[in-house]
């Protein structure tokens, strides 16, 4: 079965290049397209999508606050990020809703290809743009105060194959333990943490040394 993608931004030519784009690939069907938020609303509950490649960051069209919407309308559907948003805020905000993943619109087909693949995997995938401004916001001019890490080496383990957007089952087959024992680590980790989405798993691990920059999707 083809990924099913379902595209809302609010520019015409935008819409229309990644459309002609992704129907070249047999692994990916665009389902549909919107240009504002009342057609994107009947869109996914008309197909529930796989993958929504969505700009937030268009105030007459849409806005950070859909993604709440999405996510209540299409539940299992994950959202790709694809904005020109260069405001770090803006971004810091958006990755701490939850989203799967983030990309510039400087990136390449081949990268928006393998974004899409991750996503409707559950992975994160962030470019290297995004992932300098997370390294940036975690390790920043203001020192930290030095504080343990409240993990077992095991937890810590998992911590770092998720934040490399490694999914349950793959976890599993490295670490040779069952999936039902992966998703109850994952589970005491966000209660010890106090998190609540994987982009907070994320940025502790980059804060805190454990995830290793060189091996995440960028």
């Amino acid at each position: 079965m083809p990924i099913s993608v379902a595209i809302a931004d609010s520019q015409y030519l935008i819409r229309v290049g990644l459309t002609h784009l992704l129907n070249t690939r047999e692994e990916i069907e665009v389902v549909g397209d919107a240009p504002n938020k009342q057609s994107l609303y009947a869109l996914l509950e008309n197909r529930q999508p796989d993958v929504l490649i969505f700009d937030y960051n268009k105030p007459k069209s849409f806005d950070k606050r859909d993604l709440s919407k999405v996510r209540e309308i299409s539940p299992k559907t994950r959202i790709l990020i694809i904005s020109a948003d260069d405001n770090k805020d803006s971004i810091y905000s958006v990755l701490e809703m939850g989203v799967n993943s983030f990309l510039t619109k400087e990136c390449d087909e081949e990268e928006i290809v393998q974004a899409i693949q991750a996503t409707s995997r559950g992975e994160k995938f962030f470019c290297s743009k995004v992932l300098d401004y997370l390294l940036e916001k975690s390790f920043g001019n203001e020192p930290e105060p030095c504080t343990a890490i409240p993990l077992t080496i095991r937890e810590i383990e998992i911590v770092r194959l998720v934040a490399e957007g490694k999914t349950a089952k793959e976890i599993s087959d490295e670490l040779s333990i069952s999936t039902h024992t992966i998703y109850t680590h994952r589970k005491n980790i966000m209660k010890k943490l106090g998190f609540s989405t994987s982009s907070e798993l994320v940025l502790f691990a980059v804060r805190n040394g454990i995830l290793d920059s060189s091996n995440t999707n960028t």
